[in-house]
């Protein structure tokens, strides 16, 4: 029997049938999420960037649930920002306004490009399922 589990949302079938790829693995206690981003449930991206934050933001929180975590189980995370300079105080603002401050590891990379043209933001974590 394998250890690791495939996380899909139910709102996420559609990226992984198109991309192919899991939005989570779960090894034991650990939760392994790829990249998320801001787009609308057909995949569409969202234009203002506030809202794509957002979006971005509420697409993590829901992948950690489905995997049986939350944002306070986080301990790494890294984003990938295409006109960071220009986008990150709106970024921070969301950032603090729905993820809790002081509680991971985070690395911020400016970058040229995400995988879909208008992308600002991509959101990678990783979280490690604590006692309840």
């Amino acid at each position: 029997m394998s250890d690791r589990e495939i996380i899909i949302p139910e709102a996420m079938k559609a990226i992984v049938e198109r991309a192919g790829y899991a939005p989570a693995v779960k090894v034991g206690d650990t939760l392994y999420c790829a990249g998320q981003v801001g787009r609308t449930p057909d995949l569409q991206v969202i234009h203002d960037p506030e809202q794509q934050f957002v979006t971005a933001w509420e697409s993590l929180r829901s992948v950690l649930a489905a995997g049986g975590c939350s944002f306070e189980d986080v301990v790494d995370m890294t984003t990938y920002h295409v006109d960071l300079a220009q986008h990150m105080p709106v970024f921070r603002e969301v950032k603090n306004r729905l993820f809790p401050r002081g509680l991971c590891a985070w690395t911020c990379i400016g970058v040229s490009e995400l995988a879909q043209p208008g992308l600002l933001v991509e959101i990678k974590c990783v979280a490690v399922r604590r006692a309840r």
